[in-house]
C-alpha cells in the first residue's frame, strides 16, 4: 500500500481549512485516512500550521511520500521554528 501525506479539505464554501493526513494513495482527497497529522488554516494572516512532528517523521521513515503542498508546509513550519 502506497501511503501519501496530503491535505484533506474541510470548512465551508470559500472558507477552507485543511487537515494534514496520512492516507492510502488510492483513497479520495477527503475520504478515508490512516491518521491525522496536523492542520493548516490559510484564512489566518500568516497561514497557521500545526504539526505532530514525531508522527510525520515516523510516516516518512516507513516510506510515506508527502505531496508538494505538504512538503512546502513542512519547510515553512521548520523555517518558522528556527
Amino acid at each position: 500500500m502506497a501511503v501519501k501525506i496530503r491535505l484533506a479539505r474541510g470548512g465551508a464554501k470559500k472558507r477552507p481549512f485543511y487537515r494534514i493526513v496520512a492516507s492510502d494513495a488510492r483513497s479520495p482527497r477527503d475520504g478515508r485516512f490512516l491518521e491525522k497529522l496536523g492542520t493548516y488554516n490559510p484564512m489566518t494572516k500568516d497561514g497557521t500550521v500545526t504539526l505532530d512532528r514525531a508522527r510525520i517523521d515516523y510516516w516518512i521513515s516507513v516510506g510515506a511520500q508527502p505531496t508538494d503542498a505538504v512538503r512546502r508546509l513542512l519547510r515553512k513550519a521548520a523555517a518558522s521554528a528556527s
